[in-house]
């Protein structure tokens, strides 16, 4: 579904270069929900920002399931962006003069695909992650926790093939983080929904299927759930975590 192959990505201030990324790989099938972590300045927000298309790699290639993103014109990304990318951000983002349910139509009506059809999932979507009983209402009248479910049914309104996550639970209390990341676990359950979620939340990162964790611009290790349980992979990636300082 995703293949990252030798990603590199540096960034150039003034005379000094700065390599941000240096020859990252890896691929999620279909299906998968995988977490993405690493310390500040290891990578993670330069991979997502090129993987979504907003900045171009220097080296390497992203394939979104058949298609080499980097031969595509800007035209053809934004489209991408917008019908085989969904986004849910930190801040939920929003637009507070739209009711919850035209928040979720949002990416439909920005690609000008709006129809009965899309407003049925819409209110499906809405009866999925709980929020029904809000959809008529504005984002200042709902909670954290109801902002990002909502922010999550908008990124699978047009049936995306991946949702990229950046941080988000990063402000959220541990209640509404749970209910942002069981409402990822409903939309793989429900819809097989292919999820990557940048995070530091070892807890966020232990409901996940796989965590890479990057170091310094590479992949460091990949782990995988397999057969754990969810408190067994987050002591795993706690030791990783632990093993990285000390090395």
């Amino acid at each position: 579904m995703l293949k990252v192959n030798d990603l590199h990505k540096t960034y150039q201030v003034g005379k000094t270069a700065y390599e941000v990324l240096k020859g990252v790989s890896f691929e999620i099938k279909g299906g998968e929900f995988v977490a993405v972590m690493g310390p500040s300045g290891s990578g993670k927000t330069t991979l997502l920002n090129c993987i979504s298309c907003y900045i171009p790699a220097d080296k390497g290639s992203i394939m979104l399931g058949g298609t080499q993103l980097a031969r595509l014109s800007q035209e053809q990304l934004a489209q991408v962006r917008n019908r085989e990318l969904g986004f849910v951000f930190q801040d939920f983002l929003l637009l507070d003069g739209l009711s919850v349910r035209d928040n979720i139509l949002l990416p439909a009506i920005i690609g000008g695909n709006v129809d009965g059809e899309t407003e049925k999932r819409a209110d499906e979507l809405c009866s999925v992650f709980g929020i029904s009983g809000i959809r008529e209402k504005y984002p200042a009248e709902i909670s954290g926790g109801e902002k990002q479910r909502t922010a999550v049914a908008r990124a699978l309104i047009n049936r995306p093939k991946v949702v990229l996550a950046d941080e988000p639970t990063g402000n959220l209390d541990s209640k509404s983080s749970r209910a942002v990341i069981d409402s990822f676990l409903q939309a793989k359950r429900a819809m097989g929904a292919t999820i990557f979620m940048v995070t530091h939340d070892s807890f966020a990162a232990s409901f996940c299927d796989r965590a890479i964790i990057l170091r310094d611009g590479q992949v460091w290790r990949s782990l995988e759930r397999g057969d754990m349980d969810r408190t067994a992979f987050q002591d795993a990636l706690l030791d990783s975590v632990r093993e990285m300082g000390r090395e």
